[in-house]
């Protein structure tokens, strides 16, 4: 298992117990509590757990502020699709996808600590600079148009081009063109279709 499938498993085991012990994770995972420490950090950091004594819960303010809605246009955000910024004052933003999280880390790009996207095809959480975008493709998911889905290796962002059309792009690439297309299309950087 890759340390970010680890990660999200951790995430999606906090979530469900409210608190993990570290033995606990380490056994159910099949890692040193060492491994275990080393995942739980991104975590801590963007907020969604909090580390106890001899274990982690999971951190229900940060994650109840993460679920009222797309920063930039409301809607719920999908798991799948989901795009979070973590700022320099600690605060954690969530937009519904990577549209209107490459618009909202451009508005803001000051203001970023990190960003955090999810993989499209496996869903584990990625470093946002560091993640592949496709757009323009034939697959409709009913979010933000244009549409951008986030994968973590250039390689499968561009079989998945070949197979459903549109165009990879690397992060500065993505966040160029989605903002060039929104001002095109409604002829400023903040509106977007649904």
């Amino acid at each position: 298992m890759l340390p970010t499938e680890r990660r999200e498993r951790i995430r999606q085991l906090i979530q469900k117990r409210k608190y993990m012990k570290i033995s606990e994770l380490s056994q159910i995972l099949k890692v040193s509590e060492m491994t275990i420490h080393r995942d739980l950090k991104p975590l801590i950091e963007e907020g969604w757990v909090k580390k106890t004594h001899g274990g982690v819960t999971w951190n229900r303010e940060a994650n109840t502020a993460a679920n009222t809605g797309c920063v930039l246009c409301g809607r719920q955000p999908d798991s799948r699709l989901m795009y979070r910024l973590i700022l320099t004052d600690q605060r954690i933003e969530t937009a519904c996808c990577s549209h209107c999280g490459l618009l909202r880390h451009r508005q803001i790009q000051e203001e970023v600590f990190q960003a955090m996207c999810q993989d499209f095809l496996t869903n584990t959480t990625i470093s946002a600079d560091r993640a592949w975008y496709v757009m323009d493709t034939e697959v409709d998911f009913h979010c933000c148009h244009p549409q951008v889905l986030s994968f973590e290796q250039k390689t499968t962002a561009e079989k998945f081009v070949r197979g459903f059309g549109g165009i990879a792009l690397s992060f500065s690439e993505a966040i160029d063109r989605v903002h060039d297309q929104m001002k095109r299309n409604s002829g400023c950087g903040r509106k977007h279709s649904h």
